[in-house]
């Protein structure tokens, strides 16, 4: 078995999941969202997706990690505080000496639905299935990471992890 961590990065909310995979089945273990005030300064916000993040990895010791990368580039001034929260993240992997692949959206959608074209809603409903939960996962960044670590899983063996 392995444990995986899913990170749906941001600022303002960071997404994560923990999934265990063996024999090509998942397994979900919990999954939640690290949230900043806006009102914070960028200092602070950082420090606090760090502390957090740092408890999570010390609770549930994922041994590998899927991280949702920056696609979109349509607006530079939004993607440079999610670069700064992945930043922390794989600064976090690294001291923790957890291996860390990076997926684009494109990536996530095609391994879960296996259409890059895939419908959030589709994406949300197959994590659901995946993983035999009641409900989709809430809110949307829990079910992102969710997905970001279902797609490791199902790629793990074709990259290299680093």
């Amino acid at each position: 078995m392995i444990r995986v961590l899913g990170i749906d990065p941001g600022l303002a909310q960071t997404g994560w999941g923990i999934v265990d995979y063996a024999d090509c089945r998942y397994t979900h273990v919990c999954h939640g969202v690290i949230q900043t005030s806006s009102d914070a300064d960028l200092s602070k916000r950082l420090e606090s997706i760090y502390k957090e993040f740092e408890k999570i990895l010390n609770i549930y010791k994922p041994a590998e990690a899927g991280i949702e990368s920056i696609f979109f580039a349509r607006n530079v001034l939004s993607a440079i505080p999610v670069a700064h929260a992945k930043g922390v993240i794989h600064l976090l992997c690294a001291q923790k000496n957890i291996s860390a692949a990076e997926y684009t959206p494109l990536q996530i959608k095609q391994s879960i639905v296996g259409s890059g074209r895939a419908e959030k809603k589709q994406v949300q409903s197959l994590v659901k299935l995946l993983l035999k939960l009641e409900k989709i996962p809430e809110p949307d960044h829990a079910s992102d990471a969710l997905a970001a670590a279902i797609c490791h899983c199902n790629n793990r063996g074709f990259i290299n992890v680093k």
